[in-house]
């Protein structure tokens, strides 16, 4: 399939076709919407990545779209200059769906998430991977470096409004979700492969196996 039609030949719903058509529907942005687009990492962009303990990163290859979560100590998101941060790659499940992503396709887009505030940052660029030996063991914790680092070219940063993060309620302790009302990894593993994959075992050590992998 050509990613650049649009696959619902048969919708559902009518859907817009053209950009032309989806701009008569929205109007023209204001100017806060535009004018807080910065193509470098200002002061005041500076401060919010080097608040941000999380972020969602997004890659496009052959296969299609990914995305992925980030999440390490405020300012694991290291700002080498003005143009440039490097993101160390911490242990996870070795797909690597990201990196492999990224080596075929340098498109890379972050979407940065700080607790308690309202405001996301949006980082759009472009990506490349190294496994160069100093700088992973700049970015060492207890010990163990990462085995690459993503070097991410800055080509426009900006925050979004926070009406989404408010209508979520996402930081609003009384909104979250009770755990034990949601399926357990262990348990989705095990429908999908009959209990040969996941179940209670795989739940019960988690914890720990998480804990001595963490980094």
């Amino acid at each position: 399939m050509d990613a650049r039609t649009n696959p619902a030949t048969s919708p559902l719903f009518p859907v817009v076709e053209t950009v032309e058509a989806l701009e008569a529907i929205y109007g023209v942005p204001n100017a806060a919407s535009t004018e807080k687009v910065a193509h470098h990492i200002t002061p005041a962009y500076r401060t919010l990545i080097e608040k941000a303990p999380f972020a969602a990163l997004a890659t496009i290859g052959p296969e299609g779209i990914d995305c992925s979560p980030r999440g390490d100590v405020p300012g694991f998101i290291r700002i080498h200059d003005d143009t440039t941060l490097l993101i160390p790659d911490r242990r996870g499940n070795n797909r690597i769906d990201s990196l492999r992503n990224v080596v075929r396709d340098p498109r890379v887009a972050l979407m940065l998430l700080i607790p308690g505030c309202t405001n996301a940052v949006r980082i759009n660029g472009r990506g490349a991977i190294t496994a160069d030996e100093a700088l992973r063991a700049s970015f060492c914790v207890e010990g163990k470096a990462p085995r690459t680092v993503l070097v991410m070219t800055v080509e426009e940063i900006y925050f979004q409004c926070g009406r989404a993060l408010i209508r979520s309620g996402l930081w609003d302790p009384s909104k979250q979700v009770d755990a034990d009302s949601l399926p357990t990894p262990g348990e989705i593993l095990a429908s999908m492969t009959d209990g040969r994959v996941g179940g209670e075992d795989y739940d019960r050590a988690w914890p720990e196996r998480a804990k001595a992998s963490m980094w």
